[in-house]
């Protein structure tokens, strides 16, 4: 004698189910991502400090390819850029933009140039939070 919960495991109803099937057909471009921002860059440095949109958002750019995405550099604060044109046509903006807002964040102590295309993040955004809140990049000082 076959039981129920053999006959309704083969039977496929007709109507379009949300199942495993359909969630798996869906691109990685589809899924939201986050990123882990303290929030003393909101609270502290948007407050005071006056950063400009563009300023911000390659601040944001360092600050996520740093300590938000796989960095093997993270232990020192450091990201390393392909291209200052690629990273230009991702944020939609002018190289000429992306450049005058690298020496900008660099003037108020957020980064450093390491050397060209590569830049050191601090993970407080000042070395004075750096210090408050003990943050070290394992003997790497600027």
């Amino acid at each position: 004698m076959v039981d129920i919960h053999s006959i309704l495991a083969d039977y496929r109803s007709k109507r379009k189910q949300d199942g495993p099937t359909e969630k798996a057909k869906t691109s990685d471009s589809e899924v939201p991502t986050t990123s882990e921002i303290p929030d003393l860059f909101f609270d502290h440095v948007l407050v005071d400090f006056k950063l400009t949109r563009i300023e911000i958002m390659v601040l944001m750019f360092l600050y996520r390819q740093v300590y938000c995405r796989p960095n093997l550099f993270k232990a020192y604060g450091i990201s390393q850029l392909m291209s200052h044109t690629e990273v230009a046509k991702g944020l939609g903006l002018s190289i000429q933009d992306i450049f005058h807002s690298l020496r900008k964040i660099e003037e108020y102590g957020f980064i450093s140039t390491v050397r060209s295309g590569q830049y050191f993040v601090r993970k407080y955004f000042t070395k004075e939070n750096d210090e408050k809140y003990l943050q070290t990049y394992d003997d790497f000082e600027i």
